[in-house]
């Protein structure tokens, strides 16, 4: 493939991935925001006892969570414990002149669910990309390889679907094809942007942005489904039309490399 044609089929994919961020929230990702909201930040000490129980844990809520968003415990499965605060109310008519606001008491265990011990409705998602890459994986993979990049598979890194490490990737096991090249697109994209001086002068919103629009580019250029996959994930760091456009010569820049190495090959 020509550059030429490369800079065309870039220029075309990102200003398809504009209008859809001018359009705003999709669908999909307004609900996916809305039910990811019923799930609670964690302390650090009740993170360290989910992952001592269960691993494997994602998404972790109560039985009452659950069944709030459609899903239900499936019989005989164990509770996640984690400690729970218990608040004590001072009363409002004391003696002081100041009410007193409520404190913590102490703690109670409680028990919470990973989202692989129920059943029921499935929870809403964002986008996500379709298709079947064919020999492109192969030849992405090889790409990596020249750049010196290892790539490997951890379970580890759930609920992300990838993570950069500077020359070295880690995927998440079990996506689909098209996912898996989208996600290794998004994190060979962090490689080769952001990982040098350019990582101490943008921000994560900058950089995201620019990872998810060249994923964009690339399974919109070997013919994948993409959707509001894009889109959505844009704006869930809260990147939008503005910073896209900036950002856009890095963008085909990395498109552009991966690219040629997958239509020269």
């Amino acid at each position: 493939m020509k550059s030429e044609q490369i800079k065309e089929i870039t220029e075309k994919a990102t200003e398809q991935l504009v209008a859809a961020l001018q359009q705003g929230r999709s669908e999909a990702l307004t609900a996916y925001l809305k039910a990811i909201g019923r799930f609670h930040r964690y302390s650090l000490h009740n993170v360290l006892l989910i992952a001592m129980q269960k691993p494997n844990a994602s998404h972790v809520a109560g039985f009452r969570t659950w069944n709030e968003l459609g899903r239900f415990v499936k019989k005989g499965e164990k509770g996640i414990m984690i400690l729970a605060p218990i608040v004590r109310r001072k009363a409002e008519n004391s003696d002081d002149d100041e009410n007193e606001s409520s404190g913590i008491a102490g703690f109670r265990a409680a028990y919470v669910f990973d989202v692989s011990q129920t059943d029921g409705q499935d929870l809403p998602q964002i986008g996500t990309v379709h298709g079947d890459p064919l020999e492109y994986s192969d030849g992405l993979r090889k790409f990596a390889a020249a750049q010196n990049i290892a790539i490997e598979y951890s379970q580890d890194i759930a609920p992300a679907r990838g993570t950069s490490y500077g020359g070295r990737i880690a995927l998440l096991p079990g996506q689909s094809p098209a996912e898996e090249f989208s996600t290794l697109v998004h994190e060979l994209a962090h490689e080769l942007l952001h990982r040098g001086d350019r990582r101490a002068t943008t921000s994560r919103r900058i950089r995201e942005t620019e990872a998810e629009a060249t994923a964009f580019v690339v399974c919109n250029a070997i013919g994948l489904e993409t959707g509001s996959a894009a889109a959505d994930y844009i704006q869930i760091w809260n990147g939008d039309k503005e910073t896209l456009t900036v950002s856009l010569t890095y963008v085909q820049k990395a498109a552009s490399q991966m690219l040629v190495a997958l239509t020269d090959s």
